[in-house]
């Protein structure tokens, strides 16, 4: 896969326009060249429409501390354990150590 051009060919008279578009560049081939992960799925609360298969994972959009101490826990997201739609979903979770 060729990269992204990083230096734009916009005019050059708009400079901040001009390190956006390098700015995406650089983010664009990170991706590709897998030195970057990147999710376009991100909601609040797990699938409750579509159809989803066996293994796909949904990223929590609005994470915070939940729980109890010493047991506090934020949600990273929902992995799919059994496709259909909307499929059956399961909290991944993460300790904090608070």
């Amino acid at each position: 896969m060729n990269k992204i051009n990083t230096t734009p060919r916009v005019a050059k008279n708009d400079p901040v326009l001009e390190r956006v578009l390098r700015e995406h560049a650089l983010l664009i081939n990170a991706l590709a060249e897998g030195r970057m992960a990147a999710a376009y799925n991100a909601l609040t609360a797990p699938p409750t429409g579509g159809t989803w298969a066996l293994g796909d994972f949904v990223k929590n959009s609005a994470p915070s501390e939940l729980g109890t101490s010493p047991n506090k826990y934020i949600i990273d997201g929902w992995r799919c354990v059994a496709g259909g739609t909307p499929g059956t979903w399961v909290q991944c979770r993460y300790l904090t150590g608070n």
